[in-house]
Protein backbone atom coordinates (compact mmCIF):
# COMPACT_ATOMS: atom_id res chain seq x y z
CA UNK A 1 0.00 0.00 0.00
CA UNK A 2 1.13 3.47 -1.02
CA UNK A 3 0.57 6.05 1.62
CA UNK A 4 2.22 9.03 2.63
CA UNK A 5 2.01 9.85 5.29
CA UNK A 6 4.16 12.37 6.52
CA UNK A 7 4.47 15.19 3.96
CA UNK A 8 5.62 17.85 5.92
CA UNK A 9 8.94 17.66 5.34
CA UNK A 10 9.23 17.49 1.56
CA UNK A 11 11.35 20.39 -0.11
CA UNK A 12 11.86 22.22 2.91
CA UNK A 13 15.23 23.19 4.21
CA UNK A 14 17.17 21.75 6.91
CA UNK A 15 16.06 23.56 10.08
CA UNK A 16 12.46 22.81 8.66
CA UNK A 17 12.87 19.33 8.29
CA UNK A 18 14.39 19.07 11.65
CA UNK A 19 11.26 20.95 13.15
CA UNK A 20 8.50 18.86 11.72
CA UNK A 21 10.52 15.77 12.66
CA UNK A 22 10.61 17.09 16.36
CA UNK A 23 6.77 17.95 16.15
CA UNK A 24 5.72 14.44 14.47
CA UNK A 25 8.14 12.81 17.35
CA UNK A 26 6.42 15.19 20.46
CA UNK A 27 2.56 14.08 19.01
CA UNK A 28 1.38 11.80 21.12
CA UNK A 29 -2.08 11.82 18.78
CA UNK A 30 0.51 9.93 15.98
CA UNK A 31 -0.98 11.39 13.28
CA UNK A 32 0.98 9.63 10.24
CA UNK A 33 -0.21 6.57 12.32
CA UNK A 34 -3.92 7.66 11.91
CA UNK A 35 -3.10 8.69 8.09
CA UNK A 36 -2.12 5.18 7.36
CA UNK A 37 -4.89 3.80 8.97
CA UNK A 38 -7.70 6.60 7.26
CA UNK A 39 -6.37 4.95 4.44
CA UNK A 40 -7.24 1.78 5.20
CA UNK A 41 -3.76 0.37 6.27
CA UNK A 42 -3.25 -2.09 9.13
CA UNK A 43 -0.53 -1.93 12.00
CA UNK A 44 1.41 -4.25 14.02
CA UNK A 45 2.74 -2.92 17.68
CA UNK A 46 6.34 -4.07 18.78
CA UNK A 47 7.66 -3.14 22.15
CA UNK A 48 11.31 -2.71 22.47
CA UNK A 49 14.27 -3.41 21.78
CA UNK A 50 14.36 -5.08 18.85
CA UNK A 51 11.79 -6.66 16.37
CA UNK A 52 11.95 -8.07 12.76
CA UNK A 53 9.98 -5.27 11.32
CA UNK A 54 11.02 -6.49 7.74
CA UNK A 55 8.20 -9.85 8.17
CA UNK A 56 4.80 -7.38 9.44
CA UNK A 57 6.74 -4.57 6.54
CA UNK A 58 5.96 -7.74 3.84
CA UNK A 59 2.49 -8.01 4.47
CA UNK A 60 1.80 -4.61 3.76
CA UNK A 61 1.33 -4.05 7.26
CA UNK A 62 2.73 -0.45 8.73
CA UNK A 63 5.45 -1.50 12.00
CA UNK A 64 4.59 1.07 14.70
CA UNK A 65 7.52 0.75 17.35
CA UNK A 66 5.93 1.04 20.72
CA UNK A 67 8.03 3.12 23.04
CA UNK A 68 5.92 4.67 25.22
CA UNK A 69 5.49 8.17 25.29
CA UNK A 70 4.73 11.35 27.56
CA UNK A 71 1.42 11.11 28.74
CA UNK A 72 -0.14 10.51 31.80
CA UNK A 73 -0.91 6.74 32.36
CA UNK A 74 -4.90 7.72 33.33
CA UNK A 75 -6.44 4.73 32.17
CA UNK A 76 -3.24 2.66 32.08
CA UNK A 77 -2.18 3.43 35.80
CA UNK A 78 -5.00 0.45 37.12
CA UNK A 79 -3.69 -2.31 34.96
CA UNK A 80 -0.19 -2.33 36.66
CA UNK A 81 1.69 -2.50 39.86
CA UNK A 82 3.04 0.56 41.72
CA UNK A 83 6.95 -0.35 41.21
CA UNK A 84 7.23 -0.97 37.27
CA UNK A 85 8.52 1.59 34.73
CA UNK A 86 7.13 4.06 33.05
CA UNK A 87 7.34 3.33 29.45
CA UNK A 88 4.82 -0.15 30.03
CA UNK A 89 2.37 2.47 31.33
CA UNK A 90 2.51 4.93 28.64
CA UNK A 91 2.60 2.20 25.90
CA UNK A 92 -0.90 0.84 27.26
CA UNK A 93 -2.22 3.92 27.55
CA UNK A 94 -1.67 4.96 24.09
CA UNK A 95 -3.86 2.05 22.99
CA UNK A 96 -6.50 2.76 26.16
CA UNK A 97 -6.57 6.46 25.42
CA UNK A 98 -7.64 5.31 21.53
CA UNK A 99 -4.47 7.70 20.59
CA UNK A 100 -3.48 4.16 18.74
CA UNK A 101 -5.92 1.45 17.43
CA UNK A 102 -3.80 -1.81 16.78
CA UNK A 103 -4.26 -4.61 14.94
CA UNK A 104 -1.46 -7.21 16.38
CA UNK A 105 0.76 -6.67 19.25
CA UNK A 106 3.96 -8.19 19.93
CA UNK A 107 6.31 -7.75 23.07
CA UNK A 108 9.21 -9.82 23.85
CA UNK A 109 10.38 -11.48 27.03
CA UNK A 110 13.19 -8.59 27.46
CA UNK A 111 12.46 -8.37 31.57
CA UNK A 112 9.84 -9.77 33.77
CA UNK A 113 7.65 -6.76 32.98
CA UNK A 114 7.39 -6.81 29.53
CA UNK A 115 7.11 -10.33 29.20
CA UNK A 116 3.80 -9.86 31.18
CA UNK A 117 2.54 -6.72 29.10
CA UNK A 118 1.46 -9.21 26.01
CA UNK A 119 -1.19 -10.48 28.82
CA UNK A 120 -2.37 -7.01 30.30
CA UNK A 121 -2.69 -5.41 26.75
CA UNK A 122 -4.67 -9.02 25.17
CA UNK A 123 -7.09 -8.83 28.24
CA UNK A 124 -8.40 -5.62 26.82
CA UNK A 125 -8.25 -6.24 23.58
CA UNK A 126 -8.93 -8.88 21.09
CA UNK A 127 -6.72 -8.76 18.64
CA UNK A 128 -3.60 -11.53 18.86
CA UNK A 129 -1.09 -9.94 21.38
CA UNK A 130 1.94 -12.32 21.41
CA UNK A 131 5.60 -12.96 22.79
CA UNK A 132 8.44 -13.40 20.51
CA UNK A 133 10.79 -15.42 22.40
CA UNK A 134 13.95 -14.12 21.04
CA UNK A 135 17.16 -16.37 22.14
CA UNK A 136 18.02 -16.18 26.12
CA UNK A 137 21.27 -17.91 24.69
CA UNK A 138 23.24 -16.49 21.83
CA UNK A 139 25.87 -18.86 22.21
CA UNK A 140 24.24 -21.86 21.02
CA UNK A 141 24.63 -23.21 17.68
CA UNK A 142 20.98 -23.71 17.30
CA UNK A 143 20.34 -19.90 18.51
CA UNK A 144 19.99 -19.10 15.05
CA UNK A 145 17.69 -22.29 13.68
CA UNK A 146 15.57 -21.56 17.18
CA UNK A 147 15.04 -17.73 16.18
CA UNK A 148 13.95 -18.93 12.38
CA UNK A 149 11.56 -21.12 13.89
CA UNK A 150 10.26 -17.63 16.25
CA UNK A 151 10.34 -15.67 12.98
CA UNK A 152 7.98 -18.42 11.09
CA UNK A 153 5.43 -18.49 14.00
CA UNK A 154 5.05 -14.75 13.97
CA UNK A 155 4.99 -14.68 10.13
CA UNK A 156 1.85 -16.83 10.49
CA UNK A 157 0.55 -14.70 12.73
CA UNK A 158 1.35 -11.95 10.54
CA UNK A 159 -0.16 -13.32 7.44
CA UNK A 160 -3.54 -14.48 9.37
CA UNK A 161 -3.69 -10.75 10.61
CA UNK A 162 -3.30 -9.16 7.16
CA UNK A 163 -5.39 -11.68 5.20
CA UNK A 164 -2.72 -12.83 2.98
CA UNK A 165 0.46 -15.48 2.82
CA UNK A 166 3.90 -13.68 2.97
CA UNK A 167 6.09 -14.89 0.19
CA UNK A 168 10.07 -14.89 -0.27
CA UNK A 169 9.83 -12.33 -2.75
CA UNK A 170 8.11 -10.04 0.12
CA UNK A 171 10.60 -10.74 2.64
CA UNK A 172 13.36 -10.12 -0.11
CA UNK A 173 11.77 -6.95 -1.38
CA UNK A 174 11.02 -5.81 2.47
CA UNK A 175 14.65 -6.72 3.24
CA UNK A 176 16.21 -4.41 0.70
CA UNK A 177 14.10 -1.38 2.55
CA UNK A 178 15.36 -2.19 5.51
CA UNK A 179 19.09 -2.78 4.39
CA UNK A 180 18.88 0.77 3.04
CA UNK A 181 17.44 2.02 5.95
CA UNK A 182 20.06 0.85 8.39
CA UNK A 183 22.68 1.72 5.75
CA UNK A 184 21.23 5.15 6.13
CA UNK A 185 21.51 5.34 9.63
CA UNK A 186 25.12 4.18 9.81
CA UNK A 187 26.04 7.06 7.75
CA UNK A 188 23.70 9.49 9.81
CA UNK A 189 25.68 8.36 12.72
CA UNK A 190 28.88 8.46 11.23
CA UNK A 191 28.30 11.80 10.93
CA UNK A 192 27.39 12.88 14.89
CA UNK A 193 30.78 10.41 15.58
CA UNK A 194 33.04 12.43 13.32
CA UNK A 195 31.58 15.66 12.86
CA UNK A 196 29.27 16.34 15.91
CA UNK A 197 29.13 20.41 15.48
CA UNK A 198 27.15 19.52 12.32
CA UNK A 199 24.66 17.22 14.28
CA UNK A 200 23.40 17.61 17.33
CA UNK A 201 22.44 14.36 19.68
CA UNK A 202 18.65 16.09 19.78
CA UNK A 203 18.81 16.09 16.02
CA UNK A 204 20.29 13.28 15.28
CA UNK A 205 18.07 11.68 17.74
CA UNK A 206 14.44 12.89 16.32
CA UNK A 207 15.64 11.62 12.57
CA UNK A 208 15.95 8.14 13.84
CA UNK A 209 12.92 7.83 15.80
CA UNK A 210 10.25 8.93 13.35
CA UNK A 211 11.39 5.74 11.71
CA UNK A 212 9.43 3.65 13.92
CA UNK A 213 5.89 5.92 13.11
CA UNK A 214 6.33 5.69 9.13
CA UNK A 215 6.41 3.26 6.64
CA UNK A 216 10.15 2.46 5.80
CA UNK A 217 10.33 4.16 2.70
CA UNK A 218 8.88 7.31 3.57
CA UNK A 219 11.73 7.21 6.18
CA UNK A 220 14.71 5.98 4.11
CA UNK A 221 13.55 9.55 1.09
CA UNK A 222 13.67 11.34 4.57
CA UNK A 223 16.89 10.52 5.58
CA UNK A 224 18.31 10.56 1.85
CA UNK A 225 17.43 14.02 1.70
CA UNK A 226 19.26 15.36 5.05
CA UNK A 227 21.89 13.84 4.95
CA UNK A 228 23.89 15.64 2.57
CA UNK A 229 21.99 18.57 3.89
CA UNK A 230 23.69 17.85 7.16
CA UNK A 231 27.04 17.56 5.89
CA UNK A 232 26.95 21.05 4.19
CA UNK A 233 25.95 22.75 7.09
CA UNK A 234 28.01 25.87 8.21
CA UNK A 235 28.44 25.06 11.55
CA UNK A 236 32.01 26.00 13.83
CA UNK A 237 33.51 22.95 16.36
CA UNK A 238 32.76 24.28 19.81
CA UNK A 239 35.07 23.58 22.75
CA UNK A 240 32.68 20.56 23.95
CA UNK A 241 34.13 17.01 25.63
CA UNK A 242 33.19 14.19 23.42
CA UNK A 243 30.56 11.13 25.15
CA UNK A 244 29.31 8.16 24.92
CA UNK A 245 25.42 7.99 26.50
CA UNK A 246 24.56 4.81 27.32
CA UNK A 247 21.13 3.32 28.66
CA UNK A 248 17.95 4.44 26.60
CA UNK A 249 17.70 0.96 24.64
CA UNK A 250 14.21 0.80 26.52
CA UNK A 251 12.37 3.28 28.11
CA UNK A 252 13.42 6.83 26.32
CA UNK A 253 14.77 9.63 27.90
CA UNK A 254 12.58 12.75 27.27
CA UNK A 255 13.64 15.00 24.46
CA UNK A 256 14.56 18.11 25.95
CA UNK A 257 16.75 16.13 28.39
CA UNK A 258 18.79 14.66 25.65
CA UNK A 259 18.70 18.32 24.42
CA UNK A 260 20.42 19.67 27.26
CA UNK A 261 23.21 16.73 27.09
CA UNK A 262 23.68 18.34 23.91
CA UNK A 263 24.54 21.69 25.49
CA UNK A 264 26.85 20.46 27.69
CA UNK A 265 28.82 18.50 25.48
CA UNK A 266 28.59 16.41 21.90
CA UNK A 267 27.09 13.24 22.39
CA UNK A 268 29.13 11.15 19.94
CA UNK A 269 27.29 7.81 20.43
CA UNK A 270 25.12 6.41 22.32
CA UNK A 271 22.31 3.50 22.65
CA UNK A 272 19.12 5.45 22.35
CA UNK A 273 16.47 3.46 20.12
CA UNK A 274 18.89 0.64 19.46
CA UNK A 275 16.51 -1.57 18.16
CA UNK A 276 16.18 0.71 15.22
CA UNK A 277 20.37 -0.09 14.99
CA UNK A 278 20.54 -3.41 16.29
CA UNK A 279 21.20 -5.43 12.53
CA UNK A 280 25.31 -3.92 11.79
CA UNK A 281 25.32 -4.79 8.73
CA UNK A 282 23.03 -5.68 5.42
CA UNK A 283 21.17 -9.02 5.69
CA UNK A 284 21.79 -10.99 2.38
CA UNK A 285 18.73 -11.51 0.56
CA UNK A 286 19.76 -14.99 -1.07
CA UNK A 287 18.60 -18.69 0.36
CA UNK A 288 16.35 -18.57 3.53
CA UNK A 289 15.73 -14.78 4.34
CA UNK A 290 14.01 -15.67 7.86
CA UNK A 291 17.15 -17.77 8.59
CA UNK A 292 19.02 -14.36 7.54
CA UNK A 293 17.72 -12.34 9.74
CA UNK A 294 17.51 -14.74 12.56
CA UNK A 295 21.56 -15.10 11.45
CA UNK A 296 22.36 -11.00 11.65
CA UNK A 297 20.07 -11.01 14.88
CA UNK A 298 22.48 -13.28 16.66
CA UNK A 299 25.90 -13.03 14.81
CA UNK A 300 25.66 -9.19 13.21
CA UNK A 301 24.21 -7.00 16.28
CA UNK A 302 25.08 -3.83 18.82
CA UNK A 303 24.41 -5.14 22.33
CA UNK A 304 21.99 -3.96 25.39
CA UNK A 305 21.61 -5.33 28.64
CA UNK A 306 18.33 -7.12 27.63
CA UNK A 307 20.66 -9.74 25.47
CA UNK A 308 23.12 -11.97 27.23
CA UNK A 309 25.90 -13.15 24.48
CA UNK A 310 29.18 -14.37 26.24
CA UNK A 311 31.07 -13.08 22.93
CA UNK A 312 29.68 -9.19 23.93
CA UNK A 313 30.34 -8.51 27.36
CA UNK A 314 28.62 -5.42 28.00
CA UNK A 315 31.24 -3.89 30.21
CA UNK A 316 33.95 -4.68 27.47
CA UNK A 317 30.79 -3.46 24.40
CA UNK A 318 31.16 -0.31 26.33
CA UNK A 319 34.19 0.57 26.67
CA UNK A 320 34.44 -0.53 22.90
CA UNK A 321 31.86 2.51 21.85
CA UNK A 322 33.96 4.60 24.05
CA UNK A 323 37.10 3.47 22.06
CA UNK A 324 36.02 3.71 18.39
CA UNK A 325 34.15 6.95 18.35
CA UNK A 326 37.01 8.68 20.12
CA UNK A 327 35.00 9.64 23.27
CA UNK A 328 36.54 11.08 26.72
CA UNK A 329 34.22 10.10 28.55
CA UNK A 330 30.85 8.52 29.29
CA UNK A 331 26.83 9.28 30.85
CA UNK A 332 25.75 5.96 31.75
CA UNK A 333 21.94 6.35 32.63
CA UNK A 334 19.10 4.01 33.76
CA UNK A 335 15.44 4.63 33.69
CA UNK A 336 13.69 4.36 36.91
CA UNK A 337 12.51 0.90 37.82
CA UNK A 338 14.61 -0.29 35.09
CA UNK A 339 16.06 -3.68 36.70
CA UNK A 340 18.26 -4.31 33.43
CA UNK A 341 19.62 -1.12 32.87
CA UNK A 342 20.25 -0.72 36.84
CA UNK A 343 22.08 -3.64 37.18
CA UNK A 344 24.24 -2.68 34.30
CA UNK A 345 25.30 0.74 35.62
CA UNK A 346 26.71 -1.45 38.38
CA UNK A 347 29.25 -3.16 36.05
CA UNK A 348 29.42 -0.32 33.40
CA UNK A 349 31.02 1.49 36.39
CA UNK A 350 33.27 -1.03 37.68
CA UNK A 351 34.91 -1.32 34.18
CA UNK A 352 35.13 2.31 33.56
CA UNK A 353 37.22 3.03 36.90
CA UNK A 354 39.18 0.67 36.01
CA UNK A 355 39.67 1.76 32.72
CA UNK A 356 40.42 5.23 34.05
CA UNK A 357 37.59 6.42 32.26
CA UNK A 358 35.61 9.47 33.61
CA UNK A 359 31.81 9.29 34.20
CA UNK A 360 28.44 10.59 34.65
CA UNK A 361 25.46 8.64 36.31
CA UNK A 362 21.72 9.43 36.38
CA UNK A 363 18.42 7.88 36.45
CA UNK A 364 15.56 9.25 33.88
CA UNK A 365 11.83 9.05 33.70
CA UNK A 366 10.03 9.64 30.12
CA UNK A 367 7.77 11.80 32.00
CA UNK A 368 10.12 14.49 33.90
CA UNK A 369 10.05 17.64 33.14
CA UNK A 370 12.51 19.49 35.45
CA UNK A 371 16.39 19.36 34.48
CA UNK A 372 17.39 21.92 36.07
CA UNK A 373 19.47 20.13 38.77
CA UNK A 374 20.69 17.08 36.35
CA UNK A 375 22.06 20.26 34.13
CA UNK A 376 23.83 22.04 36.41
CA UNK A 377 25.94 18.82 37.67
CA UNK A 378 26.44 17.83 34.42
CA UNK A 379 27.92 21.15 33.40
CA UNK A 380 30.02 20.57 36.42
CA UNK A 381 31.23 17.57 35.50
CA UNK A 382 31.83 18.59 32.34
CA UNK A 383 33.88 21.73 33.50
CA UNK A 384 36.37 19.59 35.74
CA UNK A 385 37.21 17.34 32.87
CA UNK A 386 37.77 20.76 30.50
CA UNK A 387 40.12 22.41 33.30
CA UNK A 388 41.40 19.74 35.25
Amino acid sequence: MTVQTFPEWQGQPLDEVIYQCRELFEDSDLPTVRRWRDAGGRVVGHFQVYFPEEVVHAAGMLPFKVRGATVEPVQADSRFGSYLCSILKTSLELALSERIELDMFVTHPICDAARNLAGVWGRNYSYPCQILYLPQNANSGHAAEYLRGEYARLKRGVEEVAGREVGDDDLRASLAVFNENRALLRELYAIKRDTPWLLPVDEAYVLTAVGGLIPREEHNQLLAYVVPLIRERDAKRQDKIRVVFEGGFCEQPPLDLIRALGRSCYVVDDDLLIGLRWILEDVPADGDVLLNLAKAYVDESSYSPVQHDLRKPKERMLLKRIEDSAAEAAIVTAAKMCEPGLEEQVAYTRALDEANVPYFVSEFEENMTSFDHLEIQLETFVENLLFD
